[in-house]
């Protein structure tokens, strides 16, 4: 498409959104010729009043040349639904961004990519879950896609960094206006050197709560399948779940301990049709993928010790404090310290945080 710098100008009107903008579009074919539409043509095909008004006043300002050159000034890229490489899976959906602007590297978002989402208020419980799918995931060749949210996505996109995986992050704002902004330095990461930091709202727009359920269908748009590992029953992963099912993905969600409220929204995806899921490998099992091993270092069964055994045992059903542990196996405190130290490193069990130890 010619004139792109008058689609991004056009883009940046609050009331243009994707159905709306294409359907402009469609009407005028040029965005040069859309842009300096008067008053009535606009109204004419629909815009509303306030809309219009808007442009009009935008439009006094702000030269579209200029604007476009500021935002690759910024490090900013995009791509648009007229382009050949804009990403098949998201073309595909109902309402898909007309505008996509990036950081980092977009060459390979058509290849498979499942989402990983869940709770900002991610337990310890939801903090293993997470890494434990996100590393059997990128593990397998896949990029995880998540909304750079607290909590569970935080997790996901950490956990695909430090597996050197492929990551892409979807923003509810701007690309400068990161948020949470604790989570600037990763998205700052992701966008060097493990995948893209996107959005389909212009670089200086809020992070506003109404953005983030069209953020969210972005999210299951680009992915095969989504997971949802805690979420409470408002919670805004579930809104992500549900836009999946009308995408024609997959929807995985994987069960937590009864007594959490965490996991009533995935106890309520799997009553309403989602599949249940203990493991990464059954998620590729059910798209037909195949495993690919880690080459990390994985400790044989043969190689344990008796000591080591007998706390896998207690552990083997729950997650346990240290000192309970200790009591079961008649281990002194230093003892079962040191023995749980050890487990740690060669990757047997994984520290929850205060003292609550589970098995890997």
């Amino acid at each position: 498409m010619t004139n792109v710098s008058h689609l991004l100008a056009l883009h940046s009107i609050d009331g243009l959104g994707p159905i709306r903008l294409r359907a402009v579009l469609e009407y005028f074919k040029d965005p040069k010729l859309a842009w300096e539409a008067n008053e009535g043509e606009l109204l004419k095909i629909g815009i509303f009043k306030n809309t219009v008004n808007l442009l009009l006043e935008t439009r006094k300002n702000l030269k579209p040349e200029t604007y476009a050159e500021e935002i690759a000034a910024s490090g900013i890229k995009w791509i648009t639904i007229f382009d050949e490489s804009y990403p098949r899976l998201l073309r595909e959906i109902y309402d898909p961004p007309v505008v996509v602007y990036y950081k980092g590297k977009l060459d390979d978002l058509g290849q498979k990519a499942i989402a990983v989402v869940g709770t900002r208020k991610m337990t310890g419980y939801g903090k293993v879950v997470t890494e434990e799918f996100t590393k059997g995931l990128v593990n397998a060749g896949l990029t995880v896609i998540s909304g750079l949210a607290r909590g569970v996505d935080s997790q996901a996109h950490l956990t695909a960094v430090s597996e050197n995986g492929r990551t892409i992050a979807v923003l509810g704002g701007g690309l400068n206006n990161i948020f949470p902004p604790e989570n600037r330095s990763l998205a700052a990461k992701i966008a060097s050197d493990f995948g893209a930091v996107i959005s389909e709202f212009p670089p200086t727009y809020p992070s506003l709560p109404g953005n983030f359920p069209a953020r969210n269908r972005i999210i299951s748009g680009l992915s095969l399948a989504v997971v949802v590992i805690e979420a409470a029953e408002d919670s805004g992963s579930l809104i992500t779940a549900r836009l999946a099912l009308e995408q024609g993905r997959e929807v995985f969600a994987v069960p937590g301990p009864i007594t959490s409220d965490l996991s009533k929204g995935p106890i309520n995806l799997i009553k309403e049709g989602a599949r249940i899921v203990f493991s990464p490998d059954e998620v590729l099992e059910e798209l037909g993928m195949s495993k690919v091993q880690s080459a990390k270092f994985k400790v044989q069964s043969e190689d344990l010790s008796e000591e080591e055994r007998q706390v896998l045992g207690v552990l083997e059903n729950e997650n346990r404090h240290i000192d309970e542990i200790g009591r079961q196996l008649n281990f002194p405190s230093p003892k079962i310290s040191a023995l749980l130290l050890k487990m740690e490193i060669s990757g047997l069990v994984q520290s929850m945080g205060a003292g609550i130890y589970c098995k890997k």
